[in-house]
């Protein structure tokens, strides 16, 4: 690669470019013969596959790091080495035991219990103990390919042929004489220095197979090592063929506890119970099996260990039915077996091979078999079919390793490997660390996410579904039985909507030796994840066959009383389901309906027991007590509005320049407004009126009339060599214009209009929309200066990169994200939440609402690894998560709208990103139009409002997903939107009824005052209502910029008076100032109080201002005349400094608020002077 030189002219003139932030990454420094050398022929080779493999010798680089970082240490291995020794002598110290009858346990001393269900109690049979015959570890370890952070060693413990009879394999009798086995090791283990634990727990949560799990003394060697120990059969004790899958080996007499079987009555084959026993079995020849396939192939322990790690990201490796490590290992050494992997493979191309694979063949259709020679007496993969949903059979024929697992979490699997290839070929896409470093939570992965809370509820649905075969087979584990069954009702009744339908894994934890084993409701609430296909995902209708086709009859035993007879457009008559739904957001949660209707009626599962929480965030985004949806419909019917308007402005006749382009900037017009306007219509009775000058003001009296806002709309002019080159008189043409467009809008369209010299107000529809005329060359003209020597030179001012960003940059963002809501609807619901959550943690001064657009607008057009989000809630979590884990120190944040950007493009701007990094903003965001400046974060955020924002973003994300993934509390999710006050120094309480936004705050307030506007209809003849009037934020201005006055003048933000008294302030300008609402600042400003703290505000509702002291501003200063405001004078050492007056401040706030501050409270502890 060239090597380009230093960005900027920084090395040549010199100086040294100020040293990146600590924790930048810094470029390497190498010497000219180390530069020049030439590469050795292994160096050679590797570049040569990570040209044709990897996308760049980044990804290699990161995959031999992870690799290191999960492998076992070698001083590790010899400590847990010298702790299996000590295990294996201690084990064959055990003394045996009497034989006694098994249902007869006297003999187990009283700290320890049967680790099984004794489910029924009475089985015929005798147990004794008796030393092992033999003891050798299996599994990962041996192998070479366990990964930290959980090291298991499992060790196969063989019980001796003599305490087996005729018929254990019947009955459950060999699983309790192995659980009886296991307890009596239990017992005397416990007493051994030698462990810092001895706990059971089910293997993979499989209530047939407990296993014992002993960890070192130690809390450091604890955390080091499990060795879970398998209690297996003595080889050859069982005949194999008494275990094919159509074999039974469970008597129902024995299992429903009757005296005498029924006659006649063919017995149901029991294949998960069989397969159980045959696991013991194999373990050591599986052993044989693997070593021989990683036998000189060190790629395949490489490629293991990235699959693991894929699969624990996803959460695929733990539980009932996982896909385990052992699994993938199998799978491995069947791809060797046939040839798709061959051991010259790096652990690289073993991961993609394995990916390509899953990706590409569903087990649950086509199943798979390692046996090598098909024995004619075997049963075939057909018979496995029809007891298993998933097929994946082992070497011996006998067994199939994806018994528990069913065919939806194949299809999870299956679906997660396609789009890790997808994302392996995507260049643009850091693939390493989105595949293996980002984890997948449910709440994360799936559109809509529920739970079953109380799982005991499945004993019902097997009544109802009469799944005694399933429950007998089960060892009565009803959980097991009942899932396949619930998943692909769900996956029928959604097939059209949901691209996936999943659930969570059941787990059981380890428990203590002297604890009852834990029953099958342990397992917990069952969680389900639902992954919609946007475009069908909230249709009302489920169309169903022709009443006159016998699938008819199917269809309405399926969906019952809801399907009905309708005749559609086409004249068919067709059984129909159809789902009520008025607005966008209960359309949303169709599948919430669905879900709920088919377990009540199939299932049996009240709906009490179904916490479904898909959107129990959208609350937060409500406006209004009636059910009126979160304001997408609002939303609409203001950028209909303005279509009209921007018709009409295109059609005025008599303007002496045509309009050239209507361009929208309000965030409502892009959809990600919090709370979209709603039509408003001024009452009189609430406001003082100026009868000469036809305008209204808000009374003293009454409540402060709602806050409506101005929308604003770019209006570009065409060029003509009529418009002058100096940049004032550009100005006085703009506001002719305004003034014109006024009138015609009010000759031609009867719209109510208010000019001024910078914008043009226009009432319609009940919403304010407000015209700003722009002149394409006039950021041009604003950026001429001219240098002392007569020459005029172009450079940026600050006056030209607002009329810019204003004119330009907006308005392209606007219309990006426009198209974004339209390719995806959620779009703005899910900037809508992150807005809120912003300014709900008083931060919405401190970051940018088009920056909070564009990192959501990242989530949609750059989703890896999951795919874009298709309900707002998922979109929200996935906000705090990119907030909280991206690196912003290291890495720009690149938003490619309407994929502007090529690689090369995304090459450069990383690189010149690196090398500018110390002059650049702290947070970066590049788009298409804005690659180098990132103008939105420009300003804000600092560096230490950032780090806050991360704070609390992560904090805000654990307590949800917490919230979330507890069905069984209260989920009192609005928690997150409550800001923790405790980090301020001073609390300036509000006056509710003088917060115009009071009904937008996150906990409604009970009591609401009216506020002088009703909603609105078409009035043409009315007079202008207050815009853009918040006293709160007229207030916040004033202390952000006192004014430079005596201290004997004094302003107050009293809402309704003409909010200046001063001396010599006349009427007239009194009401313009009214109706501008301070939005200039009204004198020669110069900061007061905003050297000496920071002001943090809720602008929806907020009833408190949060103040932090500056700490630089507690610092004595030399006492200076010129520096004496807000300060007072004190000796200190003999010497005459200044400190800030802090009672004078907070007198001043409560002056400057009356009317509008209730109280402020002084947190006297916080700060010292």
């Amino acid at each position: 690669q060239g090597r380009d030189p230093p960005a900027g002219g920084a090395a040549r003139s010199g100086k040294r470019a100020a040293p990146a932030g600590a924790g930048a990454l810094q470029p390497a420094k190498l010497s000219r013969a180390e530069l020049y050398k030439p590469p050795t022929s292994e160096e050679l080779s590797q570049l040569k596959e990570t040209e044709d493999l990897f996308h760049s010798s980044l990804l290699r680089l990161q995959i031999e790091e992870l690799l290191k970082e999960v492998t076992l240490k070698e001083t590790k291995k010899k400590k847990i080495d010298a702790f299996l020794h000590e295990i294996n002598s201690l084990l064959s110290a055990i003394p045996e035991t009497p034989e006694t009858e098994l249902t007869d346990q006297a003999w187990l001393p009283e700290g320890v219990k049967v680790p099984f269900l004794q489910v029924p109690f009475s089985v015929k049979g005798r147990f004794r103990f008796l030393s092992p015959a033999e003891l050798k570890v299996v599994g990962s370890y041996l192998l070479g390919t366990c990964i930290k952070p959980e090291i298991n060693v499992d060790v196969a413990v063989t019980m001796p042929r003599e305490i087996f009879q005729d018929k254990d394999n019947l009955n459950q009798r060999y699983h309790r004489k192995r659980a009886l086995y296991l307890a009596h090791i239990a017992q005397h283990f416990s007493k051994e220095k030698l462990f810092g634990s001895v706990k059971f727990a089910y293997m993979n949560s499989n209530h047939l197979k407990p296993i014992l799990l002993l960890r070192p003394q130690g809390s450091k060697d604890e955390k080091m090592v499990t060795v879970r120990l398998h209690a297996c059969p003595a080889p050859g004790l069982f005949k194999p063929s008494r275990f094919y899958p159509s074999k039974n080996n469970i008597r129902t007499a024995w299992f429903m506890e009757q005296s005498t079987p029924k006659e006649g009555a063919p017995e149901p084959p029991t294949p998960h119970y069989n397969n159980s026993i045959l696991c013991d079995t194999v373990l050591l020849s599986h052993l044989h099996f693997l070593s021989s396939a990683a036998a000189d192939f060190p790629g395949m322990k490489d490629g293991l260990a990235l699959l693991k790690v894929w699969l624990n990201q996803r959460q695929l490796s733990k539980g009932l039915g996982c896909f385990s490590g052992f699994l993938v290992s199998m799978l491995v050494a069947y791809l060797l077996m046939k040839r798709k992997i061959v051991k010259m493979m790096s652990g690289y191309q073993v991961l993609r091979s394995t990916l390509q694979f899953l990706a590409t063949t569903d087990l649950s259709v086509m199943g798979i078999s390692l046996a090598k020679d098909v024995d004619a007496s075997l049963p075939v993969l057909d018979d496995f079919h029809q007891a298993f949903e998933v097929v994946f059979v082992d070497p011996s024929g006998l067994v199939n390793l994806c018994a528990d697992m069913t065919a939806s979490k194949y299809h999870q699997v299956q679906f997660e490997a396609k789009r890790s290839m997808e994302i392996l070929d995507d260049r643009t896409v850091d693939g390493f660390q989105v595949l293996l470093m980002t984890t997948k939570p449910m709440l994360r992965a799936f559109d809509h996410v529920f739970h079953l809370k109380h799982v005991s509820k499945l004993q019902g649905t097997c009544k109802k579904m009469q799944l005694l075969n399933e429950l007998m087979d089960r060892g009565g584990n009803y959980v097991a039985a009942a899932l396949p069954f619930v998943v692909s009702l769900l996956a029928r009744g959604l097939a059209r909507r949901a691209l996936l339908v999943t659930h969570s894994l059941p787990q059981i934890s380890e428990w203590p030796i002297d604890a009852e084993p834990p029953k099958h409701k342990d397992v917990g609430p069952l969680t389900f994840g639902l992954l919609f296909v946007p475009e069908f995902a909230a249709g009302t209708l489920e169309k169903g066959p022709q009443a006159d086709h016998p699938e008819a009859l199917d269809f309405r035993t399926f969906w019952g009383e809801k399907s009905e007879l309708r005749r559609f457009q086409d004249g068919s008559i067709c059984e129909a389901v159809v789902w009520q739904a008025d607005t966008v957001c209960q359309k949303r949660l169709i599948p919430e309906q669905i879900v709920r209707h088919l377990l009540k009626l199939h299932m049996d599962i009240p709906e009490s027991s179904i916490c479904y929480t898909g959107a129990l965030l959208e609350s937060v985004i409500r406006t209004g007590q009636e059910a009126s949806g979160t304001g997408e419909e609002a939303m609409v019917s203001v950028v209909c509005s303005y279509d009209d308007l921007s018709r009409k402005l295109w059609n005025l006749k008599g303007l002496p320049l045509t309009v050239t382009a209507v361009q929208g900037v309000h965030p409502a017009l892009r959809y990600t407004d919090v709370f979209p306007p709603i039509p408003m219509k001024p009452i009189y009775s609430f406001h003082t009126r100026i009868r000469t000058k036809h305008l209204l003001l808000p009374s003293e009296e009454k409540p402060c009339p709602a806050y409506i806002a101005p929308l604003k709309i770019i209006c570009h002019m065409e060029g003509s060599g009529q418009w002058p080159q100096d940049k004032e008189a550009i100005k006085r043409i703009k506001a002719a214009f305004h003034l014109q467009l006024a009138e015609l809008l009010q000759q031609q369209h009867q719209l109510v209009c208010r000019p001024a010299v910078t914008h043009t107000d226009v009432y319609k529809d009940g919403y304010v929309f407000r015209l700003q005329v722009a002149y394409h060359r006039e950021p041009l003209i604003l950026k001429e200066v001219v240098t002392p020597e007569g020459m005029l030179k172009y450079q940026d001012t600050e006056e030209s990169r607002q009329l810019e960003l204003e004119t330009l940059h907006l308005p392209y963002l606007t219309s990006s994200l426009h198209g974004l809501q339209q390719q995806h609807p959620v779009f703005g619901s899910t900037c809508r939440l992150a807005k809120r959550w912003v300014s709900a943690q008083l931060l919405s001064d401190n970051i940018s609402e088009e920056c909070v657009d564009l990192l959501v607008a990242f989530l949609f057009l750059h989703p890896a690894p999951f795919t874009p989000p298709s309900s707002p809630q998922v979109g929200f979590l996935r906000f705090l998560d990119l907030l909280a884990t991206f690196d912003w120190k290291n890495n720009p944040l690149i938003v490619n709208l309407n994929a502007g950007l090529t690689d090369a493009d995304l090459t450069e701007i990383k690189n010149k990103f690196v090398a500018a990094r110390s002059r650049l903003p702290v947070m970066f965001i590049a788009t298409p139009k804005d690659r180098w400046s990132s103008m939105w974060t420009q300003e804000r955020p600092s560096a230490q409002i950032l780090q806050r924002l991360l704070v609390l973003a992560s904090e805000s994300l654990r307590a949800l997903e917490e919230q979330l993934m507890d069905p069984l509390n209260s989920q009192d999710v609005k928690m997150v939107f409550r800001p923790p006050l405790d980090f301020y120094d001073v609390l300036i309480h509000l006056n509710p009824n003088q917060i115009p936004r009071h009904l937008e705050s996150v906990d409604r307030p009970l009591k609401s005052f009216s506020r002088g506007v009703v909603k609105n209809s078409t009035a043409v003849k009315i007079l202008f209502p207050v815009v853009d009037y918040d006293p709160v934020q007229c207030y916040l201005q004033e202390l952000r910029e006192m004014c430079c006055r005596s201290w004997s003048d004094r302003v107050a933000v009293v809402p309704g008076r003409l909010w200046v008294e001063m001396k010599g302030w006349r009427l007239n300008q009194g009401w313009a100032l009214a109706l501008g609402c301070l939005a200039q600042p009204l004198f020669s400003t110069q900061d007061a109080f905003s050297d000496l703290a920071l002001f943090f505000y809720d602008k929806h509702g907020g009833e408190v201002i949060a103040v932090l002291w500056k700490p630089l501003s507690f610092q004595p200063q030399p006492f200076k005349v010129a520096s004496m405001k807000g300060r007072m004078v004190t000796t200190l050492n003999n010497e005459l400094v200044c400190i800030p007056n802090v009672e004078a401040i907070l007198e001043d706030f409560e002056v400057l608020g009356e009317g509008l501050v209730k109280s402020i409270e002084a947190r006297t502890e916080k700060w010292t002077i």
